[in-house]
């Protein structure tokens, strides 16, 4: 059972104590990523949670992770298009130097000129790496196409241009628009004494007071876009992934994208892993995903092949498509997702980390938490009409995007695939 205190200065702490395990996660969770920038400070909140571990007032970089490593924890960060979030875990007898280290970085880094400039050469070589790896960098175009000239669809890095224009004032004004008390949420899961972590939470966080916004940066109203883009590589395999319109954050049909997502794509025993790797053999990796945001959605399909097999693979996954659009899905496959799906999270649960992760992303984009109890009622709530309805609505031909990554053979061309492709579904 979670509790949540919000502090009067609009700091928010969520919880969940579990007695019977040793360890402890806490998260500092901030309203704030790459859909909050624009074209000029495209990867700044990314940037941001690098500098937060380059030094404070009282520790320099070496420190803070010895100070952590030192007690057999850990401690990392992440940016997202919506959040950033700064995490520790640590053994529950360590939760007091947890907290004070959070606390530390995110109220007292220095910004240091030396170490600007040294973390944006970390940047660029982090930017040259996602460039080399094909199966994520297809992911990210995607995005781009889908959201088209929205910052949903910016990458979350930036690029090496936006970077090299950020600077410590940049950076200053973007935490004090976005770092304020209304945009954090506190979430800690584990093994703890409630009383001392309430405290803590309130000296650190409780009386923070901030003269921002009480909001992040205004976000926009992102309209899916058609689209097709193919990035010329000399790899050996070609990366390809089709991207539909899906569902926003809260929606209740993601219960039922979610069930229809683990039987299309979303596991080893889904359609089209079955039929186009162990089937065929035609690839290592393929695969389904869901992604929701804020007034947005999508869906979207990836496989990576070699260049000869690329119109094979497309051929395949489309006929998946409309055989699921035609037939929907059994009951059997209903069923078998739905404990699938019920497994994976009741697993999930066992974990700390989850835990935290659950309560601090949930609470900070949607305002509110469901039980796990309410989580499992809604994925036993999803009937094969349910899914039906969702199949036809998010595999609609007329909102699809395209991206490609490698080399493609001599006779197929871009125009040549998504004509394919749009003949194909339009059938």
């Amino acid at each position: 059972m979670f509790i949540k205190k919000t502090f009067d200065n609009g700091v928010r702490l969520v919880y969940e104590k579990i007695p019977y395990v040793r360890s402890v996660s806490a998260g500092i969770w901030v309203k704030a990523g790459s859909r909050n920038e624009n074209e000029i400070n495209n990867g700044i909140s990314h940037y941001i949670e690098h500098m937060l571990f380059k030094g404070t007032e009282k520790r320099t970089a070496k420190e803070i992770a010895e100070s952590i490593e030192s007690i057999g924890g850990q401690i990392n960060a992440f940016t997202g298009k919506e959040c950033t979030c700064y995490y520790t875990k640590t053994l529950d007898t360590h939760l007091t130097t947890a907290m004070e280290i959070l606390a530390d970085i995110f109220f007292n880094s220095k910004f240091a000129s030396a170490d600007l400039e040294t973390e944006r050469k970390v940047i660029l070589e982090e930017i040259n790496m996602y460039e080399d790896t094909p199966d994520d960098l297809v992911l990210d175009i995607l995005s781009g196409i889908c959201w088209k000239g929205d910052p949903l669809g910016f990458s979350i890095l930036g690029t090496s241009e936006s970077l090299s224009g950020i600077t410590a004032d940049m950076i200053r004004k973007y935490m004090k628009q976005n770092y304020t008390p209304g945009n954090v949420v506190v979430s800690v899961a584990g093994n703890f004494d409630e009383a001392r972590l309430e405290e803590l939470v309130y000296n650190y966080f409780g009386t923070w007071n901030s003269d921002g916004s009480s909001s992040s940066s205004p976000l926009s109203n992102p309209v899916f876009t058609r689209g097709a883009v193919f990035r010329k590589k000399d790899i050996e395999q070609a990366h390809i992934c089709l991207g539909f319109e899906g569902f926003e954050q809260g929606d209740d049909r993601l219960y039922s994208l979610l069930v229809f997502n683990n039987s299309f794509g979303g596991t080893m025993s889904s359609r089209l892993f079955q039929k186009i790797r162990e089937e065929n053999g035609l690839a290592y990796s393929v695969y389904s995903y869901p992604a929701s945001y804020n007034g947005a959605g999508m869906f979207g399909i990836y496989a990576g092949m070699s260049p000869s097999q690329v119109e094979k693979v497309l051929s395949l996954i489309i006929q998946e498509i409309n055989l699921v659009k035609k037939e929907g899905l059994t009951e059997y496959e209903l069923m078998k997702a739905k404990e699938q799906l019920k497994g994976n999270y009741i697993l999930g649960l066992e974990s700390t980390s989850s835990r935290m992760n659950g309560l601090g992303k949930s609470e900070l984009l949607l305002g509110y938490i469901k039980t796990p109890e309410q989580i499992l009622n809604e994925v036993d709530a999803v009937t094969v009409e349910k899914v039906s309805d969702t199949i036809n609505t998010v595999l609609n031909t007329d909102k699809i995007s395209v991206s490609l990554v490698g080399k493609l053979p001599r006779n197929v061309t871009l125009k040549k695939i998504t004509t394919m492709i749009d003949d194909a579904l339009s059938v």
